[in-house]
Parts: C-alpha cells; sequence; structure tokens
C-alpha cells in the first residue's frame, strides 16, 4: 500500500514552490503581453486615424480669405469604410471664430506642438472617441490676421474595443492553455526527475538486514550523489563494526573454549580427589588456568575497542598526549612485574616535551602490551628499558629487552591475531599483544619495527609519531 505523500516530501516541496513561482511568472507575462497588444493595436489604428487626419489637412484652404475644405464627406465616408466605426471632424481656428465640422468635439488639456499629430481619449455625445489633433500655422492667413488652424479627426472606439478584445480573448486563452501545459510538463518532469529515489527506497527495502552493501548510483542524479556517498560510507563503517563484533565473538568462541573445557576437567579431578596435597595441586593449576583465560579476555577486549575506534575514528577524542608523561605512568604500572623478576628496569628520558596528536587511553592500551610483553619475555635478572628521543618533526620510543628475540620469519608475521613465535611456546599469552598495538599503531598512523636487540639477545621495538610543535 502506497503511503499518502508527506507535505515534508521532496516533491511536495519542490511543486509548492515552483508551481506558484510560475503561475506568477506566467500571469505578469499574460499582463505584460496583453498591454503590448493593446499598444499595437493602437498604434495600427492610430495610423489609420492620422492618414485621415493628413488628408483632410491637405484638403483645408484659406486662399479665398475664409475657411473652406474641399470634398470633406468623400473622404469621410472613404475613411469609415476603413475604420469600421462613426468618425467626426472638426476644422477651426484656433481663436475658434472659424469652424467646420463638429463644433463641439474636445480640446486636449494641452495642445500639441505645431506640426506634429496628437492621439487622445475623449467622450463626444456621450460615446467614447480617439481623437488626432494637428496644430499648423495658416497659409496663407485669414483676412482677420495671423492664426493657426487645429485640425481634429475623432473615432468612435466601439469597434476599435471590440477588436482588441477578441484579440485579448484569444491572447489570453493561448497563454492559459501554454501555462497549463507548462504546469503539466513541471508536474511530470518533477515526477519523472525523483523516480529514480523512489527505485533506491524500494531497492533498500528489498534488501536482507544483513546486506550492507554499497548503493549503485549509476542511475541517481548529481544532486543526490553525496547524500549516496554519505550513505555507503556510513553503511561501510558499520559493516567494519558488524565484522569486527563477528570477529570478536569468532575469537571468543574458539579461544576461550578450550581454557574452560580444561577448567572444567579440573574441577571435575578435585571434586574427586581426596587427597590434600593433590587436591591444593589442582586448584593451583585451576588458578593458573584462571590467569590465562583472564588475561586472554581483557586483551580480546582490548582489541576490540582498539578496532571499534579504527572504524569509528571520526568519532574520537583526539587531543595533544606527552609521551614522557605516558611511559613514566606505564612504567610506574608494571613496576610490581618487574620487581617479581628482579630485572634492570627504567626508563631513558628523552627531551622535557614529547608531544603527539593522539587518543590518551589507547596509546597507553599499547605502551602497556609492549612494555608488559618485554617483561614476560626477558629472564631473572635481565634488562627492560624504556628509550624516548625526538627529532625536529618525529618522536620514537623504543622498548627494549634482553629476552630470546624473534626471528625473521616470526618479525614479519607480527600482529597476526592469536599468533605466537617461537619464543612464545609454552610461555602464558594469548598472542594478541602486538596485534592490538599494530592496530592502534594504524589508527594513529605511526610506525611500528620490530628488529634484534643490538647487542643482542633480545628484542627493540620502535615505535614513531609525528611530532607536535610546542
Amino acid at each position: 500500500m502506497r503511503r499518502p505523500l508527506s507535505p515534508r516530501s521532496l516533491k511536495v516541496t519542490l511543486l509548492s514552490w515552483m508551481v506558484p513561482v510560475l503561475v506568477l511568472v506566467m500571469i505578469g507575462a499574460l499582463w505584460l503581453s496583453n498591454r503590448m497588444l493593446k499598444e499595437q493595436v493602437d498604434v495600427a489604428y492610430d495610423r489609420s486615424l492620422a492618414g485621415a487626419l493628413r488628408a483632410i489637412d491637405l484638403n483645408i484652404s484659406t486662399a479665398s480669405g475664409g475657411l473652406s475644405m474641399e470634398q470633406p464627406y468623400l473622404m469621410l465616408e472613404f475613411f469609415e469604410l476603413t475604420a469600421n466605426g462613426r468618425v467626426h471632424y472638426r476644422v477651426a481656428t484656433e481663436d475658434g471664430l472659424a469652424e467646420i465640422g463638429s463644433p463641439a468635439l474636445p480640446l486636449p488639456d494641452v495642445l500639441p506642438s505645431p506640426g506634429t499629430p496628437m492621439f487622445y481619449e475623449a467622450v463626444f455625445q456621450e460615446v467614447p472617441v480617439r481623437v488626432a489633433i494637428l496644430l499648423r500655422d495658416m497659409d496663407p492667413p485669414l483676412a482677420s490676421g495671423h492664426g493657426r488652424l487645429v485640425v481634429q479627426v475623432a473615432e468612435s472606439l466601439e469597434t476599435r474595443r471590440v477588436f482588441i478584445n477578441a484579440m485579448l480573448r484569444r491572447a489570453i486563452e493561448r497563454d492559459v492553455v501554454g501555462m497549463m501545459i507548462s504546469i503539466l510538463v513541471l508536474v511530470a518532469g518533477v515526477i519523472i526527475s525523483l523516480r529514480p529515489l523512489g527505485r533506491l527506497r524500494d531497492g533498500l527495502q528489498r534488501r536482507d538486514p544483513d546486506d550492507l552493501r554499497p548503493i549503485e548510483s549509476d542511475e541517481l542524479p548529481d544532486e543526490v550523489l553525496p547524500l549516496v556517498d554519505a550513505l555507503n560510507q556510513h553503511m561501510a563503517r558499520h559493516d567494519a563494526q558488524t565484522q569486527a563484533q563477528r570477529q570478536f565473538l569468532d575469537d571468543a568462541s574458539h579461544q576461550l573454549r578450550t581454557p574452560l573445557s580444561i577448567l572444567r576437567t579440573q574441577l571435575g579431578y578435585a571434586m574427586r580427589e581426596s587427597d590434600p596435597d593433590e587436591l591444593r595441586a589442582a586448584l593451583h593449576a585451576m588458578q593458573e588456568g584462571l590467569d590465562r583465560a583472564e588475561r586472554m579476555t581483557n586483551q580480546m577486549l582490548a582489541l576490540a575497542r582498539a578496532r571499534d575506534a579504527g572504524v569509528a575514528r571520526h568519532a574520537l577524542d583526539f587531543e595533544t598526549v606527552d609521551l614522557r608523561e605516558l611511559a613514566h605512568g606505564v612504567l610506574r604500572t608494571l613496576l610490581p612485574a618487574a620487581r617479581a623478576k628482579r630485572l634492570d628496569y627504567g626508563l631513558d628520558d628523552g627531551p622535557d616535551s614529547m608531544r603527539i596528536y593522539g587518543v590518551e587511553w589507547l596509546l597507553r592500551e599499547a605502551l602497556m602490551n609492549l612494555v608488559d610483553n618485554a617483561i614476560r619475555y626477558s629472564p631473572i635478572e635481565g634488562t627492560v628499558s624504556i628509550t624516548l628521543s625526538a627529532s625536529t618533526h618525529l618522536v620514537e620510543v623504543g622498548v627494549i629487552d634482553t629476552g630470546p628475540g624473534m626471528s625473521e620469519e616470526d618479525i614479519a608475521r607480527a600482529g597476526v591475531r592469536f599468533r605466537r613465535g617461537q619464543a612464545g611456546k609454552g610461555k602464558p599469552g594469548a598472542g594478541l599483544g602486538l596485534a592490538i598495538v599494530r592496530t592502534i599503531s594504524d589508527l594513529h598512523r605511526a610506525r611500528l619495527a620490530l628488529q634484534a636487540a643490538q647487542p643482542g639477545p633480545g628484542l627493540h621495538v620502535s615505535w614513531v609519531f609525528r611530532r607536535v610543535a610546542s
């Protein structure tokens, strides 16, 4: 069932803005075109009226000492045939003492310049008329003296208005039809243009809940592509988070199944054992198994947090972190473990300020793993040291131990989840420490390098960041 159009839908919004604007524009254009049409019709009729005015003027004579006009009625009859309306004329002196034609034909408020026809509208015998007037000097002048002649020709407006109204009506009908066609084309264009969005909606609704493939944008309008790109990026992040969660569940189910099975076996053995020494040994073994399971769980959670942070990097609170202070804090936290093995354990201080741009709790987690690995793999009374150095643009943290080190093959594959090198065989751990460090290092765009300690034996881990100016 199709949902009714929402008042906030894009289709309704576009049409509610475009249709009224289009109607207003076309109404304005209709008014302007009709006004221009009326002016053009008036010009055509006035041109005919001006011709009659000139014809009458040419037939006026003052040679006999009085005002006379040759064959005026023949000319008026001919003009009426072309004008299709009642025609009146008046020829008079400016002072009105001599006059021929219709004496009551009204004059304009202001007389025109001599020799230039002027047109105006008036009412004559209660009928609206269009009047043409010409003012010129008399040649020769009348016996009464010098003066000017006023020549007027008037045409009733009834026929002209009927013609103009017919023309305007046809023009309005034409423009209204054009307006309706334009509105229909506009509505159809908006509907057709928005069809790709409807297909996009239908395609997304048909997808399975776990289908996070990118949206294809081949047939979508250019204006929608930024939105589709943003949706694809969002789905890519969501897909990465889903993959990380699925990977965490797979890792947890795979890695915790064996320790839990062993604990169950040890618990069954302890419940059947009556010898106190054997019972104590079983409980000690269970405690070691719980310690390994706890460490593995903590490392898996740390790796999951680091991966989630990598997926949602844009949402992390990056800030200025002083690696010197961070290293001192990690050194103090792991001091009890180093004392238990009587290690030569310390920090070679670098510059007073070693600031980088990063996430403090992730950097602390990574450095804790590096130093903890160094302590675990170093022999009793061995050496673990943290070195700090800086150049103009870079900061380096080094973790050096005197353990068995790593082979070239192990170094090449360092950071693979749950993989442990030859030196780690038989030692407690889950093989996740370097995977955590590498994930956090990639998040901070840092460079992580492992190499044999010089002089050996041992391992030297170098962690290089871009320095923030003080």
